[in-house]
């Protein structure tokens, strides 16, 4: 599933996976062929999943302005066609969260197919974990439209992946599709986040 990447983009993930660790790579399959936001979206082929953990040792979610009503999640940021995704990484975690971090773990990547797109994936998520240095929370980007923050323990995250799952089926105009189907995508990669954290 790598090899449909750039070769440029196949180098750095070798380069990341040397650095900091190799990631847990998994295909997952969608039910869905909507193409819904984020994996409508022209300007990129993938998104940095942002494992903040704080220093406490809990991890961040945020929920957004037009989410379905307690629909918490890891955070997220796309990276652009040519963008490199360790660069990727740290502007969206800036831009997000206004705090200063250090990359510890390349923890996984999720190549996402739908029954249209097989074998080829339509959408990839690498996760990184990153650890607070310093800052102050908050988000720098309105556009990004977050609402709020929520602290959870690690052991929490298959509890947040269940209430992605169980979103309300509805059609939203924010994101061009179904509130259900994004949240099966969106629950898959906190699935493998989690699995990785506890395959140390």
């Amino acid at each position: 599933m790598i090899t449909y990447l750039p070769q440029s983009t196949q180098n750095e993930l070798a380069q990341l996976s040397q650095r900091f660790g190799q990631p847990l790579t998994r295909i997952v399959d969608l039910h869905s062929n909507t193409l819904f936001d984020p994996l409508n979206k022209t300007d990129r082929y993938g998104e940095v999943c942002m494992v903040v953990q704080r220093p406490n040792g809990h991890l961040l979610t945020m929920t957004k302005t037009f989410y379905p009503p307690q629909a918490y999640r890891l955070l997220t940021g796309g990276i652009h066609h040519g963008e490199a995704i360790f660069d990727a990484l740290l502007r969206e975690t800036h831009e997000e969260t206004g705090l200063d971090v250090e990359v510890t773990r390349f923890l996984a990547i999720a190549a996402y197919r739908t029954p249209h797109t097989q074998p080829k994936p339509v959408f990839y998520s690498f996760a990184f974990l990153l650890k607070e240095t310093g800052g102050t929370l908050g988000t720098i980007d309105e556009d990004e439209q977050v609402e709020d923050f929520r602290e959870i323990e690690p052991g929490q995250l298959p509890a947040v992946a269940a209430n992605l799952e169980h979103v309300t089926h509805q059609y939203s105009n924010e994101i061009r599709g179904n509130w259900s189907d994004w949240g099966e995508f969106r629950a898959s990669i906190h699935h493998l986040v989690y699995e990785a954290l506890n395959n140390r």
